[in-house]
């Protein structure tokens, strides 16, 4: 009676956790061993949703663990997510809530987010908006990276939004060509533009992103961080105005 109430213990324990301690199983013998395996395939066999709940507990408890992770990174790099000399930033420079969008000039997600982003803007004055070319979609990606990064040495804080607009809004892929197409439109200095796209500042803003996203397990386009928060996807108007609504509240995206 004490070894099948011993065995149905460890059973239970191993069931629920998918292992027996060494320690604890170093008191049985080959053959306790291998009784208390089979009771533990058959109780699994039996009772199926135990693995289930089993492993759904690991995943929120794998979820809760990186997101605290996330968080912490947030933080220590507050400055170069936050105020970097190489990002642009739009909207108000006082503004006690800030978006950041890690975007590609080819995501069709940043593309469909644009009007969500420009009502928000339009919507909350107290807002500002950190732009990080984050080109993930191909060489033509990086170039037309490269071209915006050059560009924001002519165009200064809100300036900068009307290409931004316009090169993101673009129809089809989008590299240098249509990059450099948006610039002329608006009337930049070329010459200028074709050096600065080559200069050490416009690389070292690019790996500056790069590093960010590594840091941040970002590894898709748009992803937002508001407060500490990472916000994955084009998630609609409404799920961002709610997170920024909450740190203009309690200084967290979640209050």
């Amino acid at each position: 009676m004490r070894l099948t109430a011993a065995l149905f213990a460890a059973g239970f324990a191993a069931a629920s956790c998918f292992v027996v301690l060494p320690a604890f199983a170093d008191e049985f013998s080959p053959a306790q061993k291998q009784e208390l395996g089979t009771f533990i395939r058959d109780y699994l066999v039996n009772n199926p949703d135990v693995l289930r709940e089993a492993i759904e507990a690991l995943d929120k408890r794998d979820k809760a663990t990186a997101e605290a992770e996330r968080q912490k990174t947030v933080a220590s790099q507050a400055g170069p997510l936050f105020s970097s000399k190489y990002q642009e930033t739009i909207g108000n420079p006082k503004a006690n809530a800030t978006l950041v969008e890690f975007f590609d000039y080819n995501c069709h997600f940043c593309k469909g987010a644009l009007p969500d982003i420009t009502k928000l803007m339009k919507d909350d004055p107290n807002l500002k908006l950190v732009l990080k070319d984050f080109p993930v979609l191909g060489p033509g990606s990086v170039e037309a990276a490269k071209v915006a990064s050059a560009a924001r040495n002519q165009l200064p804080g809100d300036e900068f939004w009307a290409f931004h607009t316009k090169l993101l809004a673009t129809h089809g892929p989008v590299g240098k060509a249509e990059a450099l197409a948006v610039a002329k439109e608006l009337g930049l200095d070329m010459d200028k533009l074709s050096k600065d796209m080559e200069s050490p500042e416009v690389k070292a803003g690019l790996d500056e992103v790069m590093a960010l996203a590594d840091s941040l397990q970002i590894n898709g386009t748009p992803t937002f961080v508001v407060g500490q928060d990472l916000v994955v996807g084009a998630v609609g108007y409404d799920q961002l105005k709610d997170k920024v609504d909450s740190v203009h509240k309690c200084g967290r995206a979640t209050c």
